[in-house]
């Protein structure tokens, strides 16, 4: 039963749910304290480069030099003139200096360490370096087994060096 003289009003006793529906401000209080904080910050933030200029104009400084000295040390003052090296910029070499060309034997020697003829691979110990080179069947020209001396050549593969051109060392 609706009464035909009610008023939409926040306390009315006859609609108690129409409270629930009712319009409310969209700003709560928290989203206007937020807001009151962000203007004070910003107004803070201004007021403080303001300061910064004006003490930056009152000092009449700006940014202090750093110098470095002939060690290649910070000081704050400047270098003596007469104390300066003079340099010949043709002697002075941009990049990696370029690598002589050595003569290299491709041929190397070395022990056979292990070799396993069922799955088709082995390690053979190079002789001057004692580093450890994989060698399959299939750069195998003479039949080796463990402990044979063997010459071979070096082939670069996908997980490092390889041994390829293997033989017996007479």
């Amino acid at each position: 039963m609706c009464p035909t003289n009610f008023t939409f009003e926040d306390n009315n006793p006859n609609f108690p749910y129409l409270n629930k529906f009712m319009a409310r401000s969209q700003q709560s209080y928290d989203k206007r304290e937020k807001e009151k904080k962000r203007l004070k910050k910003r107004e803070e933030k201004q007021k403080k480069k303001e300061a910064r200029k004006a003490e930056a104009k009152e000092s009449g400084g700006g940014i202090p030099f750093a110098y470095v000295d002939q060690y290649g040390n910070l000081t704050d003052t400047p270098q003596d003139p007469t104390d300066k090296e003079e340099l010949d910029a043709s002697e002075i070499e941009l990049g990696i200096p370029k690598k002589e060309e050595e003569e290299f034997d491709p041929v190397r020697t070395g022990k056979v360490s292990f070799f396993d003829h069922s799955k088709g691979f082995g390690f053979i110990i190079d002789s001057v370096t004692q580093e450890k080179h994989f060698c399959h069947i299939s750069g195998l020209i003479d039949e080796i087994n463990e402990n044979d001396k063997v010459t071979f050549e070096l082939e670069k593969g996908l997980k490092g060096l390889n041994a390829v051109k293997v033989t017996l060392q007479s």
